[in-house]
C-alpha cells in the first residue's frame, strides 16, 4: 500500500503499536537535542537515570536561550552543560555558536533520521526531511537513555503547493495563512506533510521557516520531502554524504490534503496576541511601529538576513523605531560579515546582537510600554516580549525589513524594488564551536554551580484525596502564562523551589504562596490549555508546588505528556462541569488509583454542593503506569530495578 513520507519514516522507526491513527505508538530516535533553558533539567533527569553514556545515535546539547548573563547562574548552567556532554557523549555546542535549530539543520540533520528535542520548534527539521518532534526534557533524558518516544500515531495532513511565490510574499506567509485557515488548534494529533509542484520552488531555509512555526498549529510535527533542493543545500554544508532521496509513495493517501496555491499567497501580519490573528499587511498600513526585531529559529538564515541588509542597503532606519537583529548561527554571522551585508545592516543603523534566541524568549530587548514591536519570530503571546502591555506583531523579514526603513506598516509594491537573492553554492563550515564528546571520560568531573538544586521527585498517585482549585482560567493557555521566562526568571530554571515562586505570575502573582499553603491544588483551564513551548517546568513547578491535578477542556499535547511525566492528572472536564467550578471549589476524590488503571472515567464531588463532576482521564495504557508511579523518572527507575 502507498504510504506519505511521514509514514514510511514512522515504520522505519516503529518499536511498537499500529501506525492507525489515535493508537499508541513508540518510536526509536535517532537523534537528540537539547537548548540550555530545558537542557540542565533534561542533564539532570539523565544522570538520574544512571547511564554512563547517551544510547542515542547523536545528541546535542546547544546553549542559546540563556545567553545573558546578569548574574553567576547562567553561566553555571553553561559550565555544567560543558561538563555533563562530556561526561556522557553528547555533543557540545558553545554560546555564541548559534540557535539550536538553525545549527542542527545546517551540521547535524539527516533526511530521514528521526529527532526528539527538547524545544517546541524542533520540527524545523522536517525542512530536510527528517521527521522532528518536540517533547519535554524528561522524555529526551530517557530517549538518550536508549527509551523509545512515545506518542499517539498521528493523523497525515497533505498540503498541496502549486504555484511559485511572487512579489514581497514569502515563506513565513505560507504559514501564517494556513495559521489563518486553522487555529492554533488546527494542527493537534496531526502531522503536515508538503508536497506537490510548489514545493521544488521553495528553498531549505524556506522550507524550515514553514516546519518551525507548524509547532504554532499545534502539530505533531511538519515534513518536506528530502529532494535536490535539500541535496543542495547539504551539499552547500559540505554534507553531502548524509543526503538521500526521499518523498512520498505515489498514490499515496492523506487524511485531508490542503491546496496552497503560492501564486495567491500575499504578505501577511500575525496581531497580538496569537499566531493565528492573521491579517494581510495592508489591513495595517499607517501603524506607527516603535521597534522591529529580526531573527529566532524561524528566520534568521543566510537568505533571510543577506534579503533584509539587501532592502536596507543606502537607507536608514527611521528616526522612531528601533531595529535589532540575531543572527542565527555562527555560520550565517561569518558569512554576512564577510560578503558585506553586516556592513549595510550596521550603516543602516541596526542593533546586530550575538547569534542566539534572544529576544524570541524575552531576553533583552523588551519594547516600551504600550509599544508597537514587529517580529519576525513564531511567538507573540502576550507578555513574552517582557513587556505586557506591548503589541506584538509577527511578519516575515523582507516586510519587517520595511517597516523598519518607514516606522510604520506598509506594503512596500511598488515602493521598494524587492532585491533578489543568490546563495553561495558552498557555505563557510567552522565546527570549532562544537565540542566533540571524549572517548575516555573517566578523569571529567561534573561541575555543579550553587543555582543547581536536586530535582524533586513526586510520590505514587494517591487512592483518594480533597484538592482546591486554586486558579480558573480560560481557553488557550499558554506554557508562557503558566511559566513565565525572560532574564529574571530563566536562569533559575535549574532551580525548582525558586523558579516554582513565578508560576502563573503574569495572572495571579498570589497563585505560588497560595498554592504552597494549599495543598494538594487543582489547576481548572478550559481549551487548549498549555500549548506553545515545550517547558516542562510549567509542569515541574506545579508539581513542587503541590498541584496533584490540572482539570481542562481539552489539553495540549506536549504539555499533556509533561504533566504525565511528572505525576500530575490531566483530567479532561466537560465544558458544563468547567462553567459550574470556580476558583476556591474544594473536590474530593476517590478511587482515583482504580479508575486511572482502568481507564475509567474519575468521579469528583464538590464539598460545598455535594455535586458530582465525571471527569474522563484519557491516557494509554504506558502514560496511565507512569501516573500511577508518581512520574515518569520513578517508572523508569522501576523497570530498571526488575
Amino acid at each position: 500500500m502507498p504510504r506519505t513520507l511521514t509514514e514510511k519514516i514512522i515504520a522505519a522507526h516503529l518499536v511498537s503499536g499500529e501506525m492507525t491513527p489515535g493508537d499508541a505508538i513508540a518510536l526509536r530516535i535517532d537523534q537528540t537535542l537539547t537548548q540550555d533553558a530545558t537542557g540542565t533539567m533534561a542533564y539532570l533527569q539523565f544522570e538520574a537515570i544512571g547511564l554512563d553514556r547517551v544510547q542515542a545515535e547523536l545528541s546535542v546539547s546547544y546553549v542559546d536561550h540563556n545567553t545573558l548573563q546578569t548574574g553567576f547562574e547562567n553561566a553555571d548552567d553553561h559550565r555544567y552543560l560543558q561538563s555533563v556532554a562530556a561526561k556522557h557523549g553528547v555533543y557540545f555546542s558553545r554560546p555564541g555558536n548559534g540557535i539550536c535549530h538553525q545549527v542542527h539543520l545546517e551540521r547535524f540533520g539527516v533526511p530521514g533520521k528521526t529527532l526528539l528535542g527538547s524545544d517546541s520548534h524542533t520540527p524545523t527539521g522536517g525542512g530536510i526531511g527528517m521527521l522532528s518532534i518536540g517533547a519535554g526534557g524528561l522524555d529526551v533524558a530517557a530517549a538518550m537513555a536508549g527509551e523509545p518516544f512515545h506518542l499517539n500515531m498521528p493523523q497525515v495532513i497533505g498540503v498541496r503547493l502549486t504555484g511559485k511565490l511572487t512579489g514581497w510574499a514569502s515563506a513565513k506567509d505560507v504559514i501564517l495563512e494556513l495559521l489563518r485557515r486553522l487555529s492554533v488548534k488546527g494542527g493537534v494529533g496531526k502531522v503536515f506533510e508538503y508536497f506537490g509542484p510548489g514545493v521544488g520552488t521553495l528553498s531549505v531555509p524556506e522550507r524550515a521557516t514553514i516546519t518551525n512555526m507548524g509547532a504554532e498549529l499545534g502539530a505533531t510535527s511538519s515534513v518536506f520531502p528530502s529532494d535536490d533542493v535539500t541535496r543542495g543545500f547539504l551539499t552547500a554544508q559540505q554534507r553531502p554524504d548524509d543526503w538521500s532521496e526521499l518523498l512520498a509513495d505515489e498514490g499515496a493517501r492523506y487524511a485531508e490534503v490542503i491546496e496552497l496555491d503560492l501564486s495567491a499567497i500575499v504578505p501577511m501580519v500575525a496581531q497580538p496576541h496569537m499566531p493565528d490573528e492573521v491579517v494581510p499587511v495592508t489591513e495595517l498600513e499607517g501603524l506607527a511601529v516603535d521597534q522591529v526585531c529580526i531573527g529566532s529559529c524561524t528566520n534568521s538564515s543566510l537568505k533571510d538576513l543577506m534579503t533584509v541588509a539587501a532592502i536596507l542597503r543606502g537607507r536608514t532606519v527611521h528616526e522612531r523605531t528601533s531595529l535589532v537583529i540575531s543572527p542565527g548561527s555562527r555560520q550565517v554571522e561569518e558569512m554576512i560579515a564577510r560578503n558585506g551585508a553586516l556592513a549595510d545592516l550596521l550603516a543602516a543603523g541596526a542593533r546586530v546582537l550575538e547569534p542566539a534566541c534572544g529576544p524570541c524568549i524575552g531576553m533583552g530587548q523588551s519594547p516600551p510600554s504600550g509599544g508597537v514591536s514587529v517580529r519576525t519570530f513564531n511567538r507573540n503571546f502576550i507578555g513574552r516580549s517582557g513587556t505586557a502591555d506591548a503589541g506584538i506583531y509577527l511578519t516575515s523579514p523582507e516586510i519587517a525589513a520595511a517597516v523598519a526603513i518607514f516606522g510604520e506598516f506598509i506594503d512596500p509594491s511598488g515602493r521598494i524594488e524587492l532585491p533578489s537573492i543568490e546563495l553561495p553554492p558552498v557555505f563557510a563550515v567552522d565546527d570549532s564551536m562544537i565540542i566533540a564528546p571524549t572517548q575516555d571520560a573517566s578523569g571529567v568531573e561534573v561541575v555543579r554551580g550553587p543555582n543547581i538544586q536536586p530535582l524533586p521527585i513526586r510520590g505514587e498517585l494517591p487512592e483518594s484525596f480533597e484538592a482546591t482549585v486554586l486558579l480558573k482560567v480560560g481557553d488557550n493557555i499558554t506554557t508562557d502564562d503558566i511559566m513565565p521566562a525572560g532574564a529574571k526568571i530563566l536562569p533559575l530554571r535549574s532551580n525548582i523551589p525558586a523558579i516554582s515562586q513565578f508560576v502563573f505570575a503574569g495572572i495571579d502573582p498570589e497563585f505560588a504562596s497560595r498554592a504552597e499553603a494549599t495543598q494538594p491544588g487543582i489547576v481548572l483551564g478550559g481549551g487548549n490549555y498549555g500549548q506553545g513551548s515545550s517547558r516542562e517546568h510549567a509542569a515541574l513547578a506545579p508539581m513542587h508546588l503541590g498541584i496533584q491535578a490540572v482539570l481542562a477542556e481539552s489539553f495540549a499535547r506536549i504539555h499533556k505528556a509533561n504533566l504525565v511525566n511528572f505525576g500530575i492528572l490531566p483530567l479532561e472536564i466537560a465544558p458544563e462541569g468547567y462553567a459550574a467550578l470556580e476558583q476556591g471549589a474544594v473536590l474530593r476524590f476517590e478511587g482515583v488509583r482504580g479508575a486511572v488503571a482502568s481507564g475509567q472515567p474519575i468521579p469528583a464531588t464538590v464539598l460545598e454542593t455535594g455535586a458530582t463532576i465525571a471527569l474522563t482521564c484519557d491516557l494509554s495504557e504506558r502514560e496511565r503506569e507512569i501516573v500511577l508511579a508518581g512520574g515518569r523518572l520513578n517508572h523508569i527507575r522501576a523497570r530498571h530495578a526488575q
